[in-house]
């Protein structure tokens, strides 16, 4: 299986650029996953594809102001110091730039020395572990000198913070949104829960390797990135009764889709389920996988090559979901982040 089997082509005007005003009005491509079959709906519309008994799977993280601009107080060069994940109380493992000024020892500035960090360990896939210092309370300093994570292909400045975070974002850690949960409005999920549609959150704290490309060749010599996953005991009940009962599981994004694919076990009678549990996942679905726990999926569009286009080929196969892609293009869907919506289900029907 090669990385290139995973190429579409995408003109670059199709980049959803800016969020729409209104979350749920996006539009929204349902795709068949056994026959391939499509249909254009409204994502505001979701509800009248999903059923009582069925169960929303939702990753409740939120992103923090990640990326700081800094200087480098003995040259006055300017830094920019993205954090990818949090190992102590003043200790991040980050992503810099330009990575050839930052060796082990070197110093960075923030907000004219409101926060300061010092280079502690280069790791070997060029990362650094920083150590920062600074007075009162780090997330304040962070709220204040930070900016949004916005992934590399959006080039337009974010105007309202929220409109990066889900409705529903509790818990901060992310270094990038789930995107897919970013169509739902607290009213539209009211209304799928009036329906009878149960709703479960699960953490994920999305990091930077989501938009690392895939640079091997074979698909299978790829390495995921690693990330932090916490599963709650009502979360895996909801979800283990759902099963018993014949609903659906509907992941919200490919985090939710990994988190519970990472977690499921096999019990003594055969059948997956879920705990209560935590951890670090680095799971990396592509077609050949067999879904423990998922049925369907509500994802958004996603890079060519990329390990979310496996992930969601492994779901719906290979060639519906290029197909599916090529339909999207030729329909002006707007692609990525900030773009419109799929749901992969086992009917288009309402």
């Amino acid at each position: 299986m090669k990385t290139e089997d995973f190429y579409y082509d995408l003109p670059e005007e199709l980049i959803a650029q800016d969020p729409l005003t209104d979350r749920s009005s996006s539009r929204l491509l349902v795709l068949d996953k056994n026959t391939g079959r499509i249909k254009h709906d409204v994502f505001k519309d979701i509800i009248d594809y999903l059923h009582e008994g069925d169960c929303l799977v939702l990753n409740n993280t939120r992103v923090i102001p990640a990326r700081l601009l800094g200087v480098k107080p003995d040259t006055g060069a300017a830094i920019e110091v993205f954090l990818l994940k949090r190992l102590s109380e003043n200790e991040w493992e980050t992503l810099v730039r330009p990575g050839k000024k930052l060796r082990k020892g070197a110093k960075v500035s923030f907000g004219d020395g409101l926060l300061t960090g010092e280079i502690v360990e280069q790791l070997p896939d060029g990362n650094r572990i920083v150590r920062f210092n600074y007075d009162y309370i780090f997330e304040e300093i962070l709220d204040k000198l930070g900016e949004m994570p916005l992934p590399p292909y959006i080039k337009h400045k974010l105007a309202d913070r929220d409109r990066y975070q889900t409705v529903y974002a509790k818990f901060d850690g992310s270094a990038a949104a789930p995107t897919a949960g970013l169509h739902f409005t607290e009213d539209l999920l009211k209304r799928i829960e009036e329906k009878g549609v149960r709703l479960a959150y699960v953490t994920l704290h999305v990091g930077l390797g989501t938009f690392r490309p895939v640079k091997v060749e074979e698909v299978t010599q790829h390495k995921m990135h690693s990330e932090y996953y916490h599963i709650d005991k009502e979360t895996a009940d909801i979800i283990n009764d759902t099963k018993d009962k014949g609903g659906r599981v509907i992941c919200v994004g490919t985090t939710s889709c990994r988190t519970i694919e990472s977690a499921a076990f096999c019990d003594e009678n055969g059948r997956y389920r879920l705990k209560a549990t935590e951890g670090d996942t680095d799971i990396f679905i592509y077609p050949g996988y067999e879904f423990k726990l998922l049925d369907c999926l509500i994802t958004n569009f996603h890079l060519p090559e990329s390990t979310l286009i496996m992930l969601v080929s492994a779901l719906a196969g290979r060639e519906n979901v290029l197909s599916a892609y090529k339909e999207a293009v030729e329909e002006r869907y707007r692609f990525f982040s900030f773009g419109d919506a799929m749901f992969i289900t086992d009917s288009i029907e309402k």
